[in-house]
């Protein structure tokens, strides 16, 4: 009898088996946890700070709400969501314990800890029942995940009825100019960064090239819909380097 052939996925720019990418990502995040939240400051300008509130300008949290926060890493979205919405929990999710734990010293210093869980977890099969969340946030985290699709399938088996998807990635320019010069800084500047500040050059030269590989705004408005989220849109920030996603389960 032949071999089954196993089905691949990109890990950057090469193509992997999908059983090895959630270790080769957890490797990833494992060797940057301890600088991520200076390098996004690095690599971004601050933007991400601004996307990150926009994104919360969009969502609007309300009092008592349940957040699941997946690839939820250092807790960023959490703490931003926790701040506008008062008696409500964020529940972190991430793949990687050393992301984690570097949010929960977050959290005490910032004296969150009691409105927060943190788990361990894969987005692609969460360990959580249906219908159990409000919101489901997930932030420069689906890109990562072996199978983005079977992620917002999980998504709203949890989402309760009436509960909202909102994903923010990094996303592709409308203008083949701008995408060019962006490219250029990304692949030239960013993994030279992550040499100097995290001495970890190949994470990022990773990162940047999981960026273009991930679907553009309106191929991943299709999968956000496919998972059978209605009143799906998008928004770009910063002329699309990077996008919101939002949807309801309804």
């Amino acid at each position: 009898m032949a071999d089954k052939i196993e089905n691949t996925t990109h890990f950057g720019f090469q193509s992997v088996p999908e059983s090895e990418k959630a270790g080769r990502v957890r490797s990833v995040f494992s060797s940057v946890a301890s600088k991520y939240d200076v390098m996004n400051d690095v690599m971004s300008g601050g933007a991400h700070r601004i996307w990150k509130d926009a994104m919360m300008d969009w969502l609007a949290p309300r009092s008592g709400q349940r957040l699941l926060d997946v690839a939820g890493g250092t807790g960023d979205i959490s703490f931003r969501f926790l701040k506008r919405a008062r008696h409500a929990h964020a529940t972190v999710l991430d793949l990687t314990n050393e992301m984690l734990e570097e949010g929960k010293s977050r959290a005490e210093a910032a004296q969150l800890g009691g409105s927060l869980d943190w788990v361990v977890g894969d987005a692609m099969a969460l360990p959580f029942a249906d219908n159990s969340f409000d919101i489901y946030t997930i932030s420069f985290g689906i890109r990562n995940v072996t199978c983005p699709q079977d992620a917002l399938n999980e998504a709203f088996r949890v989402l309760k009825p009436g509960g909202r998807l909102m994903v923010l990635e990094f996303s592709q320019i409308p203008n083949d100019l701008l995408q060019w010069i962006y490219d250029r800084y990304s692949f030239n500047v960013i993994p030279n960064m992550g040499e100097l500040i995290a001495n970890d050059r190949d994470s990022y030269q990773y990162l940047v090239e999981s960026i273009r590989k991930f679907p553009n705004q309106d191929t991943f408005l299709d999968m956000v819909r496919a998972a059978g989220f209605e009143i799906a849109k998008y928004r770009n920030l910063t002329m699309g380097v990077a996008c919101l996603h939002s949807g309801w389960k309804i």
